[in-house]
């Protein structure tokens, strides 16, 4: 009478080192587990501009494989906002190489950004991966499908655009085509306008980019006034396009104008 039991007790003990193993495997896979909307993601950006340096390696852990702890856990870290404020108008990126705490890099700061968007506790399984790995994770995942650069047609509030050295965010696009976007790029996690899509570069994502970036945060365009970057943005980048069912849109942001946009996420802004 004693092998049934015995029997029993071996077969869950089985069933619980298979889940065990299981749960290992698909511990990634689960980590994008709170359905969010894109009204949430851009205003979550939105935290970290004007406060956290750019950091090569920030964000990353102590073995360059993945996210450190400040990009698993929800707001932002007190040792970005200290190392950011004693900064000046000279930072060189070149100083403060792998300074992993103090700041975030491209891939660092979207892997902080996904994780603030669906997560709801610290500690959590990562987002943070090289930059041209992000988007593709997300795909395997089911939240999203990859665009390659010389396939995009159209771009959306919350699309990610990626290479092998960058990553970016879409806050809108505006009439001339150009792109105004956030991202973690020397020095630092900003707001910036691509050139128009026929290569002009005084385009109305930087004109609006300079208005958000003065007005919202004086203080860090004071020392940090540049909001420009280059055509490659609209060329050389492959785009990641979020599943409307795994990202909703609540406030109908994808329908907005760019200037519609920006004062949901800056009611205050005057244009």
């Amino acid at each position: 009478m004693a092998i049934i039991p015995l029997l029993i007790i071996g077969v869950l003990f089985y069933g619980i080192k298979q889940f065990g193993n299981s749960s290992k495997e698909s511990e990634t896979s689960q980590s994008i587990a709170t359905q969010s909307d894109l009204t949430t993601l851009l205003t979550k950006s939105m935290q970290p501009i004007g406060k956290v340096m750019y950091v090569w390696g920030g964000g990353w852990n102590e073995e360059d494989t993945g996210s450190g702890s400040e990009t698993r856990q929800l707001g932002l870290a007190s040792t970005w906002q200290s190392f950011a404020n004693r900064q000046d108008a000279s930072y060189n990126v070149e100083d403060h190489l792998y300074e992993i705490h103090n700041g975030l890099d491209c891939s660092g700061y979207i892997g902080w950004l996904l994780y603030n968007t669906f997560e709801t506790e610290n500690g959590k399984t990562g987002y943070v991966h090289l930059s041209n790995e992000i988007g593709p994770s997300l795909e395997q995942k089911g939240f999203g499908h990859m665009i390659a650069a010389n396939s995009i047609e159209t771009y959306e509030p919350g699309d990610l655009l990626a290479n092998k050295d960058h990553i970016f965010m879409v806050i809108a696009q505006c009439e001339d085509g150009s792109l105004l976007i956030a991202h973690s790029s020397p020095p630092g996690v900003r707001i910036c306008g691509t050139p128009t899509l026929s290569g002009d570069p005084d385009s109305q994502a930087l004109a609006l980019a300079q208005k958000i970036m003065s007005t919202q945060f004086p203080d860090w365009y004071a020392k940090y006034p540049d909001c420009s970057c280059d055509f490659s943005f609209l060329s050389d980048y492959d785009q990641f396009r979020w599943n409307s069912n795994k990202l909703k849109d609540e406030n109908s942001l994808r329908n907005k104008s760019a200037q519609e946009i920006v004062s949901v996420l800056f009611p205050s802004l005057v244009y």
